[in-house]
């Protein structure tokens, strides 16, 4: 809808930035923490662009008080970023490692010092290897246990400094790139397995937010869930089908649980109809449906374009992770839909569709579906930043990028959805689970590659000023 007038953003709106612990932390064995899946996955060869790994990342953990002096600098009311399991837990289970505990106590209240909102993700996809060697890791049901206890040492440790927590961040991703396409630990392709293994995720996410409930009464807690609204090619009655199966599939199969604890029957169907349905246990829907959150964690990249696609039509296809434009294909599941390309929108060199007003779609489809506020943890585009004389990026294309974003935002506001805040990725640059370096994402330039981490210099990039202005001025401020 048009507005006369948009709405202003709220007061007390958390404009923040995030990142993940794999992705800027290094330190992978450093004061006592054991092995995620991704430091031994990443060893594998021709698992990631160039054969990169976390090993060193940006190396966070030794700079994290250079890292948080820059975000005091651009002003920045929160700070999403996740716990390493396995610094916490080195075999996922068992001895605690205080030494991890402290760091991210010091990490904590470096930000509260500041002023900045800690948002803590206890989870961002890198499970201890130890546990997936012992059970298969989420494919077991002994995880939910495991899970539970981990979290809740956290909530117990942080939990009067720390208000706003996301639980699982992109379950849908690390499931269904480990199981569907392979291309993520454990990296195999097996759908039963997958969705069996999200069942349980699921379950581990309801039984931590009941402990939660009991730790921090006076906190927030939700998932962090990877929505691309789907839109029909066309208004061919078929391919508005395609469209609703791709939404329910891809996206209402997590999103109802969270917020509900049912699966959506026409998916349910389905996969009952092809042997794929999870094994449900005595219990596990109550749990489900005991355990709604607060709030709808939004990580928002794009959106995707669909069309019918036959019984013998096409199924999973390849992925760009080069940054070659052009070099991703068409993906479907035959009978149900497939892709295609949106000729009203851009793409980024990784083939992923620029699209603000998605966003704003995305906002109001929550928000309707699910009457719950939502926090915005992801958004962001990847780019190719060049680092000129003098010290300087000029990343103009990034700022209208998230400035058309925020855009939509405020319109979603006006048009009546609750917008809790507002988290970039990323605040500096980081490793890109499987495209290396060089794809950025940050207001911050990190002087390092593919070839190795130079000497890590941390550089303001032009768009550090301009959220920095945006921030101050609590929404957008004209350039010209």
């Amino acid at each position: 809808m048009e507005h006369k007038k948009m709405k202003s953003f709220p007061a007390d709106f958390l404009w923040g930035s995030a990142s993940a612990a794999y992705q800027i932390e290094g330190a992978w064995d450093q004061d006592g923490k054991g092995p995620s899946v991704w430091d031994v996955y990443t060893k594998e060869p021709g698992t990631t662009y160039k054969g990169t790994n976390g090993d060193v990342a940006v190396d966070h953990y030794n700079r994290y008080k250079e890292d948080v002096a820059l975000m005091a600098e651009m002003g920045l009311k929160a700070y999403r970023f996740s716990i390493a399991w396995s610094r916490i837990l080195p075999e996922g289970r068992g001895k605690v490692n205080e030494a991890g505990l402290k760091f991210y106590d010091r990490l904590i209240d470096e930000l509260l010092k500041h002023d900045i909102e800690p948002v803590v993700t206890v989870y961002h996809w890198d499970v201890p290897q130890a546990l997936m060697d012992a059970y298969g890791a989420w494919e077991s049901r002994q995880i939910i246990e495991d899970f539970n206890h981990y979290c809740s040492i956290l909530f117990e440790r942080y939990g009067d400094r720390v208000k706003h927590w996301v639980t699982l961040n992109e379950q849908n991703i690390f499931v269904g790139l480990g199981y569907r396409s392979g291309v993520h630990p454990p990296g195999v392709k097996d759908l039963k397995r997958m969705y069996q293994a999200n069942h349980i995720a699921n379950v581990a996410n309801a039984k931590v937010i009941q402990s939660f409930r009991k730790l921090v009464p006076d906190g927030k807690v939700g998932p962090s869930f990877a929505y691309s609204p789907a839109y029909p090619y066309n208004s061919d009655p078929s391919n508005v089908i395609a469209a609703e199966n791709a939404e329910e599939m891809n996206s209402h199969w997590w999103m109802d649980i969270y917020a509900w604890g049912k699966y959506p029957q026409a998916i349910w169907n389905y996969l009952e109809d092809h042997g794929l349905a999870p094994t449900i246990e005595d219990g596990d829907m109550e749990l489900l449906a005991s355990a709604k959150p607060d709030f709808m964690g939004l990580n928002y990249y794009q959106t995707a374009t669909y069309e019918y696609n036959p019984l013998d039509g096409i199924g999973e296809a390849k992925m760009n992770t080069t940054g070659k434009k052009g070099s991703s294909s068409d993906t479907g599941v035959p009978g149900l839909f497939k892709t295609i390309k949106n000729p009203f929108l851009g793409t980024t060199d990784w083939d992923w569709t620029i699209d603000p007003k998605g966003l704003r779609v995305a906002l109001r489809r929550i928000a309707n579906r699910y009457q719950l506020p939502i926090l915005i943890t992801e958004n962001g585009l990847g780019a190719f930043d060049t680092l000129e004389d003098g010290d300087v990026v000029n990343d103009d294309y990034r700022i209208d990028f998230l400035e058309s974003h925020l855009d939509e935002i405020q319109g979603a506001i006006s048009d009546g959805v609750d917008v809790l805040g507002y988290c970039t990725w990323s605040f500096t640059d980081l490793l890109s689970w499987l495209n290396g370096y060089q794809k950025r994402y940050g207001f911050v330039y990190v002087n390092r590659d593919e070839d190795g981490p130079k000497d890590l210099r941390r550089i303001k990039k032009k768009s550090f000023y301009w959220y920095q202005d945006v921030i101050k001025a609590n929404g957008l401020v004209d350039r010209n």
